[in-house]
């Protein structure tokens, strides 16, 4: 089964494209102890509650950062909660937006798709075909390899934007994507831009190519998942393939509200709920 075929099953298996982002932040975890014990007890009690309260995402995605900088702890604690998530059944992407030099980026796809055994990562195409092809080599072992394409951060315009003829940088970049495709080969379109995802969308579905994409910037980044949704629909996309995620909004979702902290995991899953009464599969 390759990773496009995986997104698939766990949409119809979760009834969910919901990407919950586990991104840990020692101030806003309500939880007391050091980071290699506190983050993953955390993180188990959410996904027990996505468990109990028939709530669960389309897939899990840490982001690499927010576990190193806890040091040596935060690694050792991302391992366990990568293993919690894959035992459970749900596919991990690590977002670490990994590339450099082909040899480098080949250290790297073996770091992140052997020791810790995600089923895809992020990876950044500013060097070129040779530092994003190794990880595209993993796709006929069932990884996945997410491209970014246009990000959901404000400054994406100081770059993206650029015309390269008549045309901005982004869409060239969605080109070297169909140019590169392999099985699994998706990219990264934030939900803060929804006339641009509809357009990349289009774009991909008329090239023929199965490109899941990955779309951050719902919840604290303002986006909306029903626009997304809907961009997608009028594209004529498969929404199985695709995940819509939530970080902060939906992991520390006890903050909005007066919820109880007692019950973040409660909130949490409460969150995807709702996700996944909007986006509506």
């Amino acid at each position: 089964m390759n990773y496009t075929e995986k997104l698939a099953k766990a949409a119809n298996d979760n009834a969910s494209i919901v990407c919950a982002g586990f991104d840990p932040d020692l101030d806003k975890i309500p939880l007391e102890g050091q980071p290699g014990e506190v983050i993953p007890r955390f993180f188990s009690a959410l996904l027990d509650a996505f468990d109990g309260e028939d709530a669960k995402p389309g897939i899990i995605k840490p982001n690499s950062a927010f576990y190193e900088q806890y040091g040596i702890e935060g690694w050792q604690a991302m391992k366990k909660v990568i293993d919690d998530c894959k035992v459970r059944g749900y596919p991990v992407i690590l977002d670490a937006k990994r590339a450099d030099i082909g040899n480098t980026s080949r250290a790297y796809a073996n770091a992140v798709y052997k020791f810790l055994n995600v089923d895809a990562l992020t990876v950044a195409p500013y060097m070129g075909s040779d530092s994003v092809e190794p990880f595209l080599e993993y796709s006929d072992k069932g990884k996945g390899a997410y491209i970014l394409l246009r990000t959901s951060n404000k400054g994406a315009v100081d770059l993206q934007d650029l015309k390269v003829g008549e045309q901005p940088v982004f869409m060239e970049v969605a080109g070297s994507i169909i140019r590169w495709h392999k099985p699994g080969t998706g990219a990264v379109v934030g939900a803060t831009y929804p006339e641009e995802l509809e357009k990349i969308s289009e774009f991909f579905v008329s090239s023929g190519k199965r490109v899941p994409l990955l779309i951050p910037g719902v919840g604290a980044q303002g986006g909306s998942a029903s626009e997304v949704v809907n961009a997608l629909k009028v594209s004529g996309n498969d929404l199985l393939i695709h995940r819509i995620n939530s970080s902060r909004g939906l992991i520390y979702a006890y903050q909005k509200d007066g919820e109880n902290k007692d019950d973040f995991a409660g909130a949490a899953a409460k969150v995807v709920r709702e996700m996944n009464k909007e986006i509506d599969l």
